[in-house]
């Protein structure tokens, strides 16, 4: 059980470089693992997530080495890969554990994929029935980890995503690296495009048309290694976005941001709500990077919908945070996906926000939130319910009551950003 920072006296204020991107940290552990010769990934996100993708690459015979927030990876090739000699470990990461699927479908070997308890109650039959489509020959145990991938020929396909997800869209684009002729994927929705940027930085041959929905997969690169500087994680940044907007007399700055146009729906939202956000040393590049600066302010009532989502997913718990304290009714919905990520962050949203007094109802997917009603603590003992996000956006929720709250299972933001409470001490 951890103690929260209350109610901060001067606002938040200073100065932070937020950890590496949690996707393209994964992407380039991946990317470089099947290019061939050396890649080299610098401020590489050394939380668990990323940790799982770069252990099983390992036993995946890659060589990879780690020195802090450096790693170097010699590559083996899109066809090198060994088959592992035991299961290999996702621990909670989707991200790992969905593209990986992708990825193996397509080599000469067997390989399981085990998780811990939450990643075993996620959903993978989106990923393992359009793979299916393709020839992957693929055993779920009921729909779920553990997953045993038997490696086989994947043919083309014309294929349809049925759901807006980055992770079967990357899943269905490795697979397609290894497919006997050109595929086509298109989306529902645009979502987050790392994989398509990163790997054609890599040397594959991946077309994007025009309307931002459609991807064309060449098989069979030649990809190359090549040294990234990881961008900080517009994720991470978002949760001191939200506490400077929220706190009084805050002035925060981010440093090298990653604001890739899928990523930056926080930022839009804030906009729209009438917050305060500018952006400075615009970095252009493959990956865009920018320095952000975010001043408290009072916010305004929005409302969102399923096209507003995919930019928005990982940060949707900020997003009803904000609409908490804006003066009005908010309301968001098309986000059942929401429902099935570590936890069914909905319920578990609506759970601890009631416990601060916060006016929330549920619904099937999303929330109608009224921030005009002023917040009373009803229960002090707060949850992460082993979920990283959770548990950082009720250290966020805690800067903006005076009563001593707690959190329990606050060691699941290792997950994904181990250094949240050190860095959040450093803007009191």
């Amino acid at each position: 059980m951890k103690q929260l920072q209350t109610k901060p006296q001067n606002g938040l204020r200073g100065e932070l470089t937020v950890p590496g991107d949690k996707s393209i940290s994964h992407r380039g552990i991946m990317f470089g693992a099947i290019s061939e010769g050396r890649t080299i990934l610098h401020h590489f996100l050394t939380a668990e997530d990323c940790l799982s993708t770069l252990k099983a690459f390992q036993q995946l015979g890659v060589p990879i080495r780690r020195d802090g927030q450096t790693v170097t990876i010699d590559g083996v090739g899109l066809h090198g890969l060994k088959q592992p000699t035991r299961p290999l470990e996702m621990g909670n990461s989707g991200t790992t554990t969905r593209l990986m699927m992708g990825l193996l479908a397509g080599q000469n070997f067997k390989t399981t994929l085990v998780g811990d308890a939450s990643l075993s109650k996620r959903p993978m039959k989106r990923v393992s029935e359009p793979l299916a489509e393709m020839g992957a020959d693929i055993e779920t145990t009921a729909g779920h980890l553990p997953v045993t991938i038997n490696g086989s020929q994947l043919h083309a396909v014309d294929y349809h995503l049925k759901v807006a997800s980055a992770q079967v869209k990357s899943a269905l684009i490795l697979a397609a690296l290894q497919a006997d002729k050109t595929s086509i994927f298109v989306e529902k929705q645009p979502t987050r495009n790392h994989t398509e940027i990163m790997l054609r930085a890599f040397g594959a041959n991946i077309e994007c048309e025009p309307d931002d929905v459609t991807i064309t997969v060449h098989p069979d690169p030649k990809l190359e290694g090549l040294t990234l500087n990881v961008p900080g994680d517009m994720s991470s940044a978002a949760f001191f976005m939200t506490a400077a907007s929220l706190v009084p007399d805050s002035e925060v700055k981010l440093l090298n941001v990653g604001v890739n146009e899928t990523r930056t729906g926080l930022m839009s939202i804030l906009e729209q709500m009438g917050g305060k956000v500018s952006i400075s040393n615009l970095q252009y590049g493959g990956e865009s990077t920018a320095d952000i600066t975010v001043n408290s302010a009072n916010l305004i009532p929005i409302e969102i919908g399923a096209k507003d989502i995919p930019a928005v997913i990982d940060e949707l718990p900020l997003v009803a945070l904000l609409a908490a304290k804006a003066n009005g009714i908010s309301k968001i919905t098309g986000a059942g996906e929401l429902r099935v990520k570590e936890t069914d962050r909905i319920a578990v949203i609506v759970t601890e926000f009631k416990k601060l007094g916060i006016a929330i109802k549920a619904l099937p997917d999303g929330f109608i939130i009224d921030g005009s009603k002023p917040w009373q603590v009803k229960d002090s003992h707060l949850d992460s319910h082993g979920d990283h996000r959770i548990g950082m956006v009720m250290a966020i929720a805690a800067l903006l009551v005076d009563k001593p709250l707690t959190l329990d299972g606050a060691d699941s933001v290792n997950i994904s950003y181990p250094e949240f409470f050190a860095d959040l001490a450093t803007l009191l």
